[in-house]
C-alpha cells in the first residue's frame, strides 16, 4: 500500500519507534508527518535519523514529541526547542527500555530489504535497536527497498509481522569522511595505529579519525572487528585480508556490528556475505561480551575533556549535540580485555581555534565517560595515559597534549586549582 495508507494505523497518543541511521524511513517518516492536522500528542522516538524529515515545520510540532535516544544534525533544532527531548542511555540498554516497557512501543516504522523466498526481509544496515522494538512494537510498519542490503545476523523479520508494506526505491544516505581527513588527523592516526597489535580486536566510531586510523592499518595482521558500527575505513582492510577475525572470542571469524553507515561501495560489501554479523546492540555493546575479545583497541571522541580526564561527548554546554551512545560500552570493554586499549581521540583544538584541553567542561556539559574510566587521550600533539594517575599528574599530561597555543592558560589554571598542593 502506499505511505499515507500505511500510516494510518497510528493514533493520537501513540509512541513511534523511526528505524535509524542510513535505514531511517524516509517515506513513511514524511506520511506521519503529513498527519499533523489529525493527530495529537505523538511521541517519537529513534537513535540517529538521516535525511530531511520536517521534523523543525511548526505546525508539524504542534502535533509531534521528539524523545531522541541519540541526537543527529536533523534532529538538534527539535530537540533543543519546546518540542524535543533528549534520554541519557548506553546504546546497549536501549533494547531493555523497550522489552521491559519502560519505553513502551505502540508503532515501529522501519526500512528493510525485500523478503526471500522464504519470506524473510532483512533489518539491513541498521540492527542495533530495531530488533527490540520490532519485537515490542504493537504494530510495525515496513518501508521496502531493494537498495537496501539483506545483511545477515538478528535482523531477519517474517513479512507477517508487517501490518503495512510501502514499496519504495530509494537510494540511502551515504557519508564518505576520507575526504575529511587532513594532517591533523593523520597525525593522531600515527599515534594510534602504533598502539594497535597484530591479533587485537577493533571498535571504531564515525568520523575522520576513525577512518584515517583504519587506512594506517594496512600493514597489520589478523585484526579483528568488533564495533558498533562499521564504516568506509574498513573496507580496504577486509579486501586485503588484513581483518580475518581469527582471534577473537566472540564471533570468530566474523566482522561484528550492530550498523553500518558509509557509501554504496560499503553497502555492496555488508550485502548477503556472511563476513559480517549485524547483531543486537545489547549484545554487541554489552561490555561482558567486549572484554571477551583480545586486545581491545576501542576509539572514541570527545567534545571535550577537562584537565581531570572527564570527557563530555554529547554535549557543548546545554546544547545537545549527540549522546551517550556506545562509548562508555566499549570504554569499559575494552578497559577490562585482556591487552585492551581504550583510547579518547579529538583534535586539539575547535574549528574556531578553541582548546578541546579545558580547565573544567562547559556550564551544563555532560560527562559521558568518567575521570576513571579515561585511560588514553589521544591528540595530534601526543598521547596522555592517565590510568592510575592523580589529579595533577593527569593535568600535566593532558597540557603536555593540547595545542602549544592554549598550554600557558591551562598551566595557569593548574596553577590556580592546585596551589594548595604547590610548594
Amino acid at each position: 500500500m502506499s505511505a499515507e495508507e500505511a500510516v494510518r494505523s497510528v493514533n493520537s497518543g501513540d509512541r513511534v519507534f523511526i528505524h535509524g541511521s542510513a535505514a531511517t524511513p524516509v517515506r513513511l517518516v514524511r506520511a506521519l508527518l503529513d498527519r499533523h492536522e489529525e493527530l495529537h500528542d505523538v511521541e517519537l522516538v529513534s537513535i540517529s535519523t538521516f535525511g530531511e524529515l520536517g521534523f523543525e515545520r511548526p505546525e508539524v510540532q504542534r502535533a509531534f514529541f521528539l524523545n531522541a535516544l541519540f541526537v543527529s544534525a536533523n534532529m538538534r533544532a527539535t530537540v533543543d526547542g519546546p518540542r524535543g527531548d533528549y534520554i541519557p542511555v548506553f546504546l546497549s540498554e536501549i533494547p531493555r527500555l523497550f522489552e521491559q516497557g519502560v519505553l513502551s512501543v505502540d508503532v515501529a516504522l522501519v526500512h528493510v530489504s525485500p523478503p526471500d523466498r522464504h519470506g524473510y526481509c532483512s533489518l539491513g544496515v541498521s540492527v542495533d535497536v530495531a530488533r527490540s522494538a520490532v519485537r515490542n512494537a504493537r504494530t510495525v510498519i515496513a518501508q521496502v527497498n531493494p537498495n537496501m542490503p539483506r545483511t545477515l545476523g538478528d535482523g531477519q523479520v517474517h513479512v507477517s509481522r508487517f501490518a503495512a508494506m510501502v514499496q519504495v526505491d530509494d537510494a540511502l544516505p551515504e557519508v564518505d569522511y576520507a575526504g575529511a581527513i587532513g594532517p591533523t588527523e593523520e597525525r593522531i592516526a600515527r599515534y594510534i595505529s602504533e598502539m594497535v597489535d597484530d591479533g587485537a580486536t577493533l571498535q571504531m566510531g564515525i568520523g575522520a579519525i576513525p577512518d584515517a586510523i583504519l587506512r594506517g592499518l594496512g600493514g597489520h595482521k589478523d585484526l579483528g572487528v568488533h564495533t558498533e558500527m562499521c564504516s568506509n575505513g574498513i573496507i580496504d582492510l577486509v579486501e586485503k585480508g588484513v581483518v580475518t577475525n581469527k582471534f577473537k572470542k566472540k564471533q570468530r571469524g566474523k566482522i561484528a556490528t550492530a550498523f553500518a553507515f558509509g557509501t554504496r561501495r560499503l553497502y555492496d560489501l555488508v550485502d548477503d556475505n556472511p563476513f559480517f554479523a549485524f547483531l543486537d546492540a545489547q549484545y554487541v555493546n554489552d561490555t561482558k561480551v567486549i572484554r571477551e575479545n583480545p586486545k581491545v583497541v576501542a576509539v572514541n571522541s570527545a567534545i571535550e575533556v577537562d584537565l581531570t580526564g572527564q570527557v563530555c561527548a554529547d554535549s557543548i554546554g546545554t546544547y545537545q549535540f549527540s549522546g551517550v551512545g556506545g562509548q562508555m560500552d566499549f570504554i569499559r570493554g575494552a578497559a577490562l580485555s585482556e591487552g585492551g586499549k581504550p583510547i579518547i581521540a579529538l583534535c586539539s583544538t575547535t574549528n574556531k581555534g578553541q582548546s578541546k584541553i579545558v580547565p573544567f567542561l562547559k556550564e551544563g556539559a555532560g560527562v559521558v565517560t568518567t575521570r576513571a574510566h579515561v585511560h588514553y587521550v589521544v591528540t595530534e600533539h601526543g598521547v596522555a595515559y592517565l590510568y592510575g594517575k592523580n589529579l595533577q599528574q593527569r593535568a600535566r599530561d593532558l597540557i603536555a597534549i593540547a595545542h602549544p597555543d592554549h598550554r600557558e592558560a591551562l598551566e595557569r589554571a593548574y596553577h590556580e586549582r592546585f596551589s594548595r598542593h604547590l610548594r
